[in-house]
């Protein structure tokens, strides 16, 4: 093979990536820096990596609810863990016993969960059977059972892998063992599917971290279990009530004509994602582990 065709090749290749960097971590670096710009600069320039003015203001609003901040975060990271580790726990079970060819009412169960990948019962019936027949309002349980706890498109990428990744052969003797259908989960099909448990647990804990929804419809505005984004989106709102009213805020002393709206949405996005985007690299590099050591080696 050409070294130097390969090395053209390598190096267009590292410039694509490059590239594509680049696009990911502009927008944040725009949401940094206009985090920390002066509201009036912002609205009369516009956006910009080289603001003439900084503030500190945006932040000093935030901050100064820090002590409700700072118990969104703990509520946010446990609920977080909590209904990722069961949420893929529970997926990876219903995803192992739909692709046991020899079960009982298999097609069935198929049916069910592709039902609810394609219809929804609408959000009031939802509401409804979560609040009067669970009574998850104003509990914890309300932050994590609705909507996210298992998703049919989840259970399936399970099932997939199970059927496709596992070697037949080792279930084969694991039964000729003796070994039953839990053991045979634990001990073997558990610990060669790294790549397709992080793959799921990844992006369900994102969507835990990020939901704000649950926290509207099953919290009330005063609940200690509101999570990060939900407080973050009641600060918000509160702007908007500030500026509509024309009302002033105790905690900053700031005026409604003088409070830095924009900046301050800027601001809440940072407190809100840089905890993932630290966490994100650790992440990853568990990820590619579980990608090496959880494949097949012949």
């Amino acid at each position: 093979m050409n070294l130097g065709r390969y090395k053209k090749w390598e190096i267009s290749g590292h410039i694509v990536l490059s590239i594509l960097a680049l696009l990911a971590i502009i927008p944040f670096l725009l949401l940094i820096i206009s985090s920390f710009t002066d509201e009036h600069t912002v609205v009369r320039n516009g956006y910009s990596f080289f603001p003439e003015k900084f503030s500190l203001a945006a932040y000093q609003y935030v901050f100064d609810q820090w002590q409700m901040i700072g118990k969104g975060y703990m509520v946010t990271v446990l609920v977080t863990c909590i209904g990722t580790f069961i949420g893929t726990s529970i997926s990876a079970l219903l995803g192992w016993t739909l692709s046991r060819k020899n079960l009982p009412g298999r097609s069935m169960l198929l049916f069910i969960v592709t039902f609810t990948m394609m219809f929804h019962g609408g959000l009031t019936a939802q509401y409804i059977i979560y609040t009067q027949i669970f009574e998850i309002k104003n509990t914890i349980f309300g932050l994590i059972l609705p909507n996210l706890l298992m998703n049919g498109y989840f259970v399936m990428m399970f099932r997939n892998y199970f059927e496709t990744s596992i070697p037949g052969t080792l279930l084969e003797a694991a039964k000729i063992d003796g070994a039953s259908e839990v053991k045979t989960f634990f001990k073997i099909v558990l610990p060669l599917s790294g790549p397709i448990v992080l793959t799921i647990a990844l992006p369900l804990g994102l969507l835990y971290w990020n939901d704000w929804t649950n926290g509207l419809y099953y919290l009330s505005r005063d609940s200690n279990l509101q999570s990060i984004q939900t407080i973050l989106n009641n600060i918000n709102e509160n702007i908007k009530f500030l500026q509509n009213n024309n009302l002033g805020t105790a905690n900053s002393g700031v005026s409604s004509a003088e409070l830095p709206s924009t900046t301050i949405r800027m601001a809440m996005a940072v407190v809100g994602i840089v905890p993932i985007i630290c966490a994100f690299p650790f992440l990853q590099k568990w990820l590619v582990r579980g990608m090496t050591e959880g494949a097949v080696k012949e």
